[in-house]
């Protein structure tokens, strides 16, 4: 086994993940990363003392943390990873300026609750919570932890007596407004689908299980940011005699004169890596496209249902914004068509629902002294297909994108604004942006879509793209495109099961 090479391409969750299973399981495992550091979309944004999340900014579903450092036989808090507890889970902002707190203090939602639905109203969330469990729990055994290789695999008996009580042909929405009569409170219930990069009136129904997780599980956040858990995978990946060559684009797969089978990666620089096994946490779409030889499959994969992109800014202010909690849901009047814009018209909304994280308040770490450092993300369409060099749309120019920044930036300041009474723009010193054009260049995201491959129901199990490549031997697939989908967690999941098929049935370890 210690003569198994193994080359990773792409240092994010998935990638670090994968690299430390197969180095404990014997492999000599390489990462290469494009980028001059690790984690992908979990890495950190610096900015003169002001350190923020670029991507996700909350912990949810522990158990699949916990999963993988007690894996490699350690555990988070040994390697340093300190996680606080998020209470409130997060605060929602209506557009009439009432606030819903959602916590896990049932005795404080009981009373929200009622707020909205009367006396008989705690019944209907509890009767929610109890569905919402049953599609975490049957998920987590049926999906996250199995393989599906083929059309065949979803007709496994212990699946198919289940997937009725997923409610997989149901909107979130849908399943929601079961329980609740109050818009408000359907709203409050519906909008985790964008955990997903998914419409709350498309996504399956089955994806409440985000809710469930949130108030079984809480929410929590890693001191120092999210990244401090990629990084110290990684230490515990270093120790098991994984290397990383960071600022290392790689241009293509190498594969066997035949080309049924990998042989290595080249790099952009010329040089040929050699290995048994690629594994690529690359965008998936991205890399069955540029870093494979074309085929009819690989262009139907830009043709796919995706999620959707989002414009980030990272603001430094000059002193804290008290009315703001560290996690924040600011929603749109207009909430149904908030979403038709981004998912069905693939534009911006007038008015859009966004996310405000203020890590200030469990971490003060991440600004000087009697300062906030805040992180904001607005979904928004993503782009077209990636166009040839020259023949740029002019709707995607950075010159486009330059206003649509400007337009958003003063409705978001408008909206929080006005609906907490604070004062931000006289307090804001610094900003630094992402746009789907960044997040397409940085990242190589297809369309710029920040999770992937969308998760209707013909984009998972056996029709989400493979683990493995279906013709070309030991190349495979982890991260938010390909089985079990997307979101770190998830990602982590898909780790194992690749471990599990090439350590355990492959190699017979």
């Amino acid at each position: 086994m210690s003569s198994t090479t193994a080359l990773v391409v792409g240092a994010g969750a998935g990638g670090v993940a994968v690299a430390a299973r197969l180095a404990k399981n014997g492999f000599q495992v390489t990462v290469v990363e494009k980028n001059r550091d690790i984690g992908g979309r979990c890495s950190m944004v610096n900015d003169n003392g002001y350190r923020f999340d670029q991507g996700p900014s909350l912990l949810l579903m522990p158990e699949y943390f916990r999963e993988i450092f007690e894996d490699l036989d350690t555990t988070m808090e040994t390697e340093g990873v300190e996680l606080r507890k998020c209470d409130p889970n997060y605060r929602i902002w209506f557009s009439d300026r009432d606030t819903l707190d959602v916590t896990t203090d049932l005795v404080k939602m009981k009373s929200q609750i009622e707020r909205y639905e009367g006396k008989s109203g705690f019944d209907g969330f509890l009767r929610f919570l109890v569905e919402a469990g049953r599609h975490y729990n049957l998920s987590s055994e049926h999906v996250l932890r199995k393989n599906f290789p083929s059309l065949s695999s979803m007709l496994r008996p212990d699946l198919v007596l289940v997937l009725w009580k997923l409610h997989p042909f149901e909107s979130i929405y849908s399943r929601v407004s079961r329980y609740y009569r109050s818009e408000k409170l359907r709203q409050a219930f519906t909008f985790a689908s964008m955990y997903l990069g998914m419409n709350p009136f498309e996504a399956p129904g089955t994806y409440s299980l985000l809710q469930y997780t949130e108030f079984a599980d809480g929410i929590w956040y890693p001191v120092g940011g999210f990244k401090t858990v990629i990084d110290a995978l990684s230490r515990v990946g270093t120790r098991l005699g994984v290397k990383y060559r960071l600022n290392s684009p790689v241009s293509s797969i190498a594969l066997s004169t035949d080309s049924k089978s990998v042989t290595g990666i080249y790099l952009e620089s010329g040089e040929l890596l050699e290995s048994d096994l690629v594994i690529v946490n690359a965008d998936l779409t991205y890399a069955y496209n540029n870093l494979l030889p074309r085929t009819a499959y690989a262009e139907s994969l830009e043709q796919r249902h995706t999620s959707c992109s989002c414009i980030s800014f990272f603001w430094s202010f000059n002193t804290t914004i008290p009315a703001l909690q560290s996690h924040n849901v600011f929603l749109a009047d207009e909430y149904r068509a908030s979403f038709d814009a981004i998912f069905k018209h693939n534009t911006i909304p007038v008015h859009p629902s966004f996310y405000v994280h203020v890590p200030t308040r469990l971490d003060p770490s991440v600004a000087p002294r009697g300062m906030d450092a805040m992180v904001i993300l607005v979904p928004v369409g993503h782009l077209g297909r990636r166009p040839l060099p020259g023949k740029e749309n002019v709707k995607e120019t950075n010159t486009h994108w330059d206003e649509i920044v400007s337009n958003t930036r003063r409705l978001v300041l408008n909206t929080i604004e006005s609906r907490t009474g604070a004062s931000l723009r006289d307090r804001l010193i610094a900003e630094k942006i992402e746009t789907p054009l960044t997040w397409r260049e940085k990242y190589n995201l297809d369309r710029g879509s920040i999770l992937g491959l969308s998760h209707s129901f013909f984009n998972v199990l056996s029709f989400r793209p493979k683990i493995c490549h279906p013709v070309i031997e030991g190349l495979l697939f982890v991260g938010a495109s390909t089985h079990p989908g997307t979101g770190v967690p998830v990602c982590l999941a898909g780790s194992k099961i690749i471990t599990v098929q090439y350590v355990v049935t492959t190699f017979g370890n």
